[in-house]
């Protein structure tokens, strides 16, 4: 090997990511949704330069470019009208600005484990196949709930200017001016796309913990945190909801956060909030 490449084993991807995230805390907020495929990129690439294995880190690279083809943003901006100006200035502080950029980088260090696990078994095995299609079926779905969220607040923007259900959209005048929607995977979860961006991370760590034939290592710490923000932000936004709109409550109740209703609670369907709209003299 070139005494390039030979330089190359003396840095540590892990560590010049770390640093690359502090570096970039005060700008994390215009880049955040592409860092997790930055740091991805930077362990595949790493690990070609030294001539390692890359089958592994280069899964997860394409998973990681997967999920950004989402909507993320959109989500993003709902959270910032709900919060308000305030809100927002307090989440800058005490998040964005600070251990966002970091967090970020912690989530993504179970693919320094992995890189490191070639060393143990550089080609995939049957369990790497398994846990990484399984991300990606996930992907799809977060997509799917994503897209629905988005079709929803199309139609409901639509329905505000011209007083009609457009057409084809599948929702009808109940649902589209309510405030929040409750079909397709919305129906069984209220909040299918964070359940299953969590489930991305968690398999991710899962991966880390078989490739490196260890049953937990330091990398949960980015994975826990990650789902700290959602146990914190998720509730919030919830209560914001509830406020607004007198059937949340009822949504709430009937339909799990996270965990599916088909396991936990009971789906929600058009006739249930009929129902209860009128119970509440058609206010929504």
């Amino acid at each position: 090997m070139s005494t390039a490449s030979g330089h190359l084993h003396l840095t540590n991807p892990a560590i010049s990511g770390l640093a690359f995230a502090i570096a970039l805390m005060l700008q994390v907020d215009r880049v955040w949704s592409l860092l997790p495929t930055v740091y991805h990129a930077h362990y595949a690439l790493w690990a070609r330069l030294n001539g390692m294995d890359t089958q592994k880190v280069d899964n997860v690279l394409a998973f990681s470019v997967d999920t950004r083809l989402g909507s993320e943003d959109y989500r993003w901006n709902i959270i910032k009208d709900k919060i308000g100006a305030f809100g927002l200035f307090i989440l800058n502080i005490v998040f964005i600005s600070s251990v966002q950029s970091v967090l970020l980088w912690a989530v993504t260090a179970p693919a320094y484990i992995l890189l490191l696990s070639t060393r143990l078994s550089p080609s995939m095995q049957t369990p790497d196949y398994v846990i990484s299609r399984a991300m990606i079926a996930l992907v799809i779905l977060e997509f799917f709930a994503d897209n629905q969220m988005w079709n929803y607040q199309q139609a409901k923007k639509q329905y505000q200017k011209t007083a009609q259900v457009p057409k084809g959209s599948g929702f009808t005048v109940l649902s589209s001016t309510g405030g929040f929607i409750t079909t397709g995977l919305w129906r069984f979860s209220r909040h299918p796309n964070f359940a299953a961006e969590q489930a991305i991370w968690l398999c991710l760590y899962a991966w880390g913990c078989v490739a490196s034939e260890t049953y937990f290592n330091w990398s949960v710490a980015g994975v826990a945190g990650y789902m700290l923000v959602f146990a914190g932000s998720t509730p919030l936004t919830e209560r914001i909801s509830a406020g607004k709109y007198p059937d949340y409550k009822v949504y709430q109740q009937r339909v799990g956060r996270f965990i599916p209703s088909l396991f936990f609670g009971k789906s929600w369907d058009e006739a249930e909030m009929e129902k209860s709209s009128k119970v509440n003299g058609g206010k929504r």
